[in-house]
């Protein structure tokens, strides 16, 4: 019992700014942490909820504030990590140089005009796809997927052949495998499940979608890095992300279209 309430607190202690006991990473330690990334997804996910129930019951909120904030939540809660992972590996993508070469730049803390061109672009279409999450349902499902990335993203992790040493190798080496990757894949089945009892037609579109994204991502980092790290861990997050979202927001429409039409 002691080691699950250990590696409850590194998993936040290294993916949130959440205050949490401090805990020594041991070895020992860390066999069950991804098992519990998917539960800061639950505090987000209350923590957006509740902020939709706020704008609800002011209703003189403006939706550019409601979309801002709720992009902002994420960031707060987890300080970035993913967003440094994802900037890194974009520079690391569009340096189009060998694979050690690289390597090193994702180890590299400056930042590129490649990652600040795609962190910006990758901003504009989240916050335009965002634009279009209203209804109880929507936003529900909303609320899921900061859970789901992070059961993919737990998942992946533990999985997936490590590029290099680092904490994802770390972590991933120490973990009980086995364990961790059915518990995170019945964590990412529930939150289907949860998905599809609100609407199937969103919980189908989100896993097809996000089915697709984990295949990209696997060959794509095995193409350019021989495996993964923990920054294209970071990666693989926002873009389960964004594509859930985009895929949600797609689906509103067309059903609105629907409903339009057939009334």
């Amino acid at each position: 019992m002691m080691r699950l309430i250990r590696s409850f607190f590194i998993a936040f202690a290294m993916y949130s700014k959440i205050p949490v006991p401090h805990t020594e990473w041991k070895e020992e330690d860390m066999k069950y942490v991804f098992i519990f990334f998917p539960f800061i997804g639950v505090v987000i996910g209350a923590l957006v909820f509740g902020w939709f129930a706020l704008c609800r019951f002011l209703e003189n909120i403006p939706d550019i504030c409601r979309v801002l904030i709720t992009a902002a939540i994420p960031l707060i809660i987890t300080g970035g990590i993913h967003v440094d992972g994802f900037m890194d590996t974009m520079d690391a993508f569009h340096s189009y140089r060998d694979r050690e070469k690289k390597l090193e730049i994702l180890k590299d803390p400056h930042i590129g005009a490649f990652s600040v061109i795609m962190l910006a672009l990758y901003g504009l279409i989240f916050l335009g796809a965002l634009s279009f999450v209203n209804g109880f349902q929507c936003v529900l499902t909303l609320c899921i997927i900061f859970v789901l990335s992070r059961s993919i993203s737990g998942f992946c992790a533990v999985s997936f052949k490590s590029a290099k040493e680092g904490t994802l190798d770390l972590f991933s080496k120490n973990s009980s495998k086995i364990p961790v990757q059915v518990i995170t894949l019945l964590e990412a089945l529930g939150c289907v499940v949860a998905m599809a009892f609100m609407n199937q037609v969103f919980a189908a579109g989100i896993t097809i979608t996000l089915i697709l994204t984990v295949i990209y991502y696997y060959f794509k980092t095995k193409k350019e890095f021989g495996g993964v790290t923990g920054d294209t861990a970071g990666y693989l997050l926002l873009i389960c992300e964004r594509n859930a979202l985009l895929a949600l927001s797609v689906i509103t429409v067309i059903l609105g279209r629907l409903n339009f039409y057939f009334r």
